[in-house]
């Protein structure tokens, strides 16, 4: 028997972190929804107890610093499951991007073999041990569109925000969170985004307001370290995309447009700035 997961990535409409807390993670304030580019996971049980990752792809870890590979331990040892598993990971989603692709897996394994090994585990219990894992894990557990604070795992969900073409673009540089975190100071921050506003976007339904209500207070720190990412940033804006914003961490840029008709137009002119540029729609 295969089980086959798909596992979306996550952008942040806003993101805002208010301060560190005593347990070294900072208190943040998230806006997130999913896009349609995704890895899909096949799992397959294996008669002896042991875990196997594979992947098309050479530049991701197949052992325990895997998060897939980590949540099916993790599911293994607390359910005391003794069977093993085989996991093949189709990766689509870019590697280090701001856009939670290990996150995701992570949250695709446990869906996948709380179903393979028909553990019957609720919903929000697989959101708990997706905290575990890492803090964007629980959103991707369920998807859809959340505010998430504390750390990023107590979230309340929202409805979708209006349907649009998403563009991502990925400069061929590698961003680490840790890093970004660890430069961030929240008394520098000029203007804060505003969650109750973007929820009140989101909740209108007013395309306009959601791009008006875009920010991410890491995005400052990224580009000082990264300045190609501003100008990516730029090239966006000047193709004519309706918002622009870095996602998590960075490096990568999404861009949100209202007309189709300006979909290809802006694709082709990023592909002449970097490679790994997507268009995608929203996942709702």
């Amino acid at each position: 028997m295969k089980i086959y997961e798909k596992a979306p990535a996550k952008i942040n409409l806003m993101l805002d972190v208010l301060h560190k807390r005593p347990d070294g993670y900072h208190e943040v304030e998230m806006v997130m929804t999913m896009v349609d580019l995704a890895d899909r996971l096949e799992m397959k049980e294996l008669p002896r107890d042991t875990i196997i990752i594979s992947s098309q792809v050479g530049y991701i870890p197949l052992d325990e610093k895997n998060l897939a590979f980590q949540a099916a331990r993790l599911i293994k040892e607390r359910y005391q499951v003794s069977k093993g598993v085989y996991i093949h990971l189709d990766k689509k989603i870019p590697v280090a991007a701001g856009l939670a692709g290990g996150s995701s897996d992570a949250a695709a394994t446990l869906r996948g073999l709380n179903r393979l090994w028909n553990l019957g585990i609720p919903l929000e219990e697989l959101q708990e041990l997706g905290a575990e894992l890492g803090s964007d894990v629980p959103f991707c557990v369920k998807g859809g569109t959340a505010l998430a604070t504390g750390r990023g795992e107590i979230l309340t969900p929202l409805p979708n925000p209006p349907q649009c073409w998403v563009i991502l673009a990925k400069l061929p540089i590698n961003v680490s969170t840790a890093e970004v975190y660890g430069r961030f100071r929240s008394d520098k921050v000029v203007r804060h985004p505003s969650a109750q506003r973007m929820q009140t976007a989101i909740e209108r339904g007013s395309f306009s307001a959601v791009c008006s209500e875009l920010g991410n207070v890491l995005e400052d720190v990224t580009l000082q370290m990264h300045p190609e990412v501003a100008q990516l940033r730029d090239t966006m804006l000047r193709l004519g995309t309706d918002g622009v914003l870095m996602s998590g961490s960075g490096p990568t840029v999404f861009g949100l447009v209202s007309k189709e008709s300006k979909v290809a137009r802006i694709y082709n002119g990023l592909r002449g700035f970097c490679k790994e540029v997507y268009a995608v729609r929203l996942l709702t």
